[in-house]
């Protein structure tokens, strides 16, 4: 057996042995008779195994088997939320208060885990690496409060590196923690009493509500100074936006909650992974920038949902029914160019090797050259990396009053197919719709009037997203969800700019290394009531900057198929189609030139 092999065998043993192991931790016994089965499974969620190559990646993935292991044992997401701190500063240190509450518990119930997890945070200290620390700003507080967190509940020692990071904040951290020390550590088993006293503990720190005033007093000054004789219509916006943020940091909980924590732990052992948050930062700054000069009147009625939740469940039924009625009729044509995508893709699967190498596995029918003439080399070959294994795709799917008839018919049958097909071949597809919740403007537009109709509101109108599938949905869980696109009444108008936003900003949160976006329209953004109180262009105009912005400045891949008008003027790339019955040989060909090449295709 090759090395290569061997070494491929040995990480299945030890995925197999982590997936067991976290499961007795954790308690979690639910389909464990599946662990067997379940051999194929490339990486946990916690850590890449392909990733570990010495010993100190052995033991990091030990600690975070360990850790995601007591996370479920012992922490409650609601609890969690309930005492979440409102100061967005605090709840960085938050999670962390809470992942060494649960790893404590850990560290005392089996003597195993303490030395797992003593051992990655030793080493993690080791390697801490930062130079030049020679004021308080040069250390970030999250950093220095889980050194501080470690020292007090771990009992890890720091070296001179850490200690004197330490020392810039140790206190400010004594100051508001150390008379609470004990209580804290008497309550780990109350997850309650522990983090509603943290959260308290936090949100007390000088430190965070100093910051709170100085931005608070900062925007009523440039307030003032910018238009004294609008205060009024200015702080209601501002009120308005407040709600939004509030709504938007409510939404994104469960994602915060779900975060690997031990992100902090790699920014500890290396500078370079800060400098990935801040590109990160950078970019989501950029993609609100683009924005500045989109105006929205109001978000308050607009709704992202799941399909699920707009109809009954029954009337779901017979839609889908009517949806495989439709379907029969294009089945035998759409399932031949599905069949033909998936056998490239597994065909691409079973050949994708390199050939003639100086090293690597021996390669077996180049033998007889080496025996006709002694003095040829050896020849090597190594299996390729496949693009499509690590790829995630959205059909993001206009559900515009236009759309109806045949092309969401269509449209549905083959977002339908193509969830079949992508997923035998382990490639997750996300399928997203569009629409607005009324014509003419709805609750959105009587706001509007009762505000007295000021002028160039933006978008006027009440949005409405739909998830009919998420990417880590299987297909036989949502198919149901597929055939709602059928409903009467449910097509109204098209905001594509904002869709595409809200789609980008869903499958870039996603692990997988690719991301590809496909966008099914019919034309251009449409909304009367939007357009009817603002520039003619007021829409295309937003939608090309996120598509530009999208294009250019991410690794994202996003393409669009026009059904009887052309994109191109929106999309780099793009595909006009005259017959809606193409849209099933368009798609799946699009898809199939994509996964031949890896690079961003514009």
């Amino acid at each position: 057996m090759s090395n290569i092999n061997k070494e491929k065998n040995l990480k299945e043993k030890l995925q197999q042995a982590l997936s067991s192991t976290e499961r007795v931790i954790s308690g979690d016994f639910i389909n464990k008779e599946k662990d067997n089965e379940n051999k194929n499974l490339k990486k946990f969620d916690f850590f890449n195994l392909e990733n570990i190559n010495s010993k100190s990646d052995f033991i990091k993935a030990r600690a975070l088997s360990d850790s995601s292991a007591l996370k479920k044992k012992f922490s409650n997401v609601n609890i969690y939320k309930k005492n979440l701190p409102t100061n967005t500063s605090c709840k960085s240190l938050y999670a962390i208060a809470e992942k060494i509450r649960y790893e404590c518990l850990g560290s005392k119930m089996l003597k195993g885990i303490k030395k797992n997890l003593d051992e990655n945070y030793n080493q993690i200290i080791e390697l801490k690496r930062k130079d030049q620390l020679k004021t308080k700003e040069d250390v970030p507080v999250v950093e220095a409060f889980e050194l501080y967190m470690l020292k007090k509940f771990h009992n890890i020692k720091l070296n001179s590196l850490t200690k004197n990071m330490l020392n810039f904040w140790e206190k400010d951290f004594d100051q508001a923690i150390e008379n609470h020390i004990n209580f804290l550590k008497e309550k780990l088993d109350s997850q309650n009493d522990y983090s509603s006293k943290f959260s308290e503990i936090l949100q007390n720190m000088e430190i965070f509500q100093t910051e709170e005033n100085d931005e608070k007093n900062d925007d009523n000054h440039e307030n003032d100074q910018q238009n004294p004789s609008n205060n009024d219509q200015e702080s209601e916006s501002e009120d308005r936006k407040d709600e939004n943020k509030e709504e938007e940091t409510q939404a994104n909980l469960d994602s915060d909650y779900d975060i690997d924590q031990y992100k902090l732990d790699e920014q500890l052992v290396d500078n370079d992974s800060d400098k990935q948050s801040n590109e990160q930062v950078i970019q989501k700054k950029s993609i609100d920038n683009i924005n500045l000069d989109y105006k929205i009147f109001t978000k308050q009625y607009d709704e992202i949902t799941k399909a699920e939740n707009l109809e009954s469940h029954n009337d779901i039924l017979k839609l889908r029914k009517s949806l495989d009625q439709q379907l029969s009729g294009f089945q035998d044509v759409i399932t031949k160019l599905a069949n033909k995508l998936q056998r490239k893709l597994l065909a691409k699967q079973n050949r994708s090797w390199e050939f003639d190498l100086e090293e690597g596995l021996l390669d077996s029918s180049k033998l007889p050259r080496v025996i006709m003439d002694p003095y040829n080399s050896l020849s090597f070959k190594k299996e390729k990396d496949l693009d499509f294994k690590d790829t995630v795709v959205t059909l993001l799917i206009d559900n515009s009053g236009s759309m109806r008839g045949r092309p969401i018919t269509i449209a549905a049958i083959c977002a339908d197919i193509l969830s079949r097909t992508l997923e035998r071949c382990s490639v997750k597809v996300e399928v997203l719709g569009f629409t607005t919740k009324n014509w003419k403007g709805g609750k959105c537009r009587e706001f509007w009037n009762k505000k007295g109709k000021p002028r160039t509101p933006g978008r006027l109108n009440d949005l409405r997203h739909i998830i009919y599938k998420s990417a880590d949905t299987q297909w036989r869980q949502a198919k149901n969800n597929l055939g709602l696109m059928l409903k009467e009444g449910l097509l109204k108008e098209n905001i594509d700019g904002e869709a595409i936003s809200w789609a980008f900003n869903r499958i870039k949160k996603r692990k997988e290394e690719r991301k590809i976006i496909m966008v099914i329209s019919d034309g251009a953004p449409v909304d009367d009531s939007t357009l009817s109180v603002n520039s003619g262009d007021f829409l295309e105009k937003h939608l090309k900057k996120i598509v530009k912005f999208i294009e250019d400045k991410t690794e994202i891949e996003i393409l669009a198929i026009g059904i009887g008008h052309d994109v191109s003027r929106y999309y780099n790339r793009a595909i006009k189609i005259t017959d809606v019955n193409e849209l099933g040989d368009v798609m799946i060909s699009q898809l199939s030139e994509l996964f031949e090449k890896k690079n961003k295709l514009h």
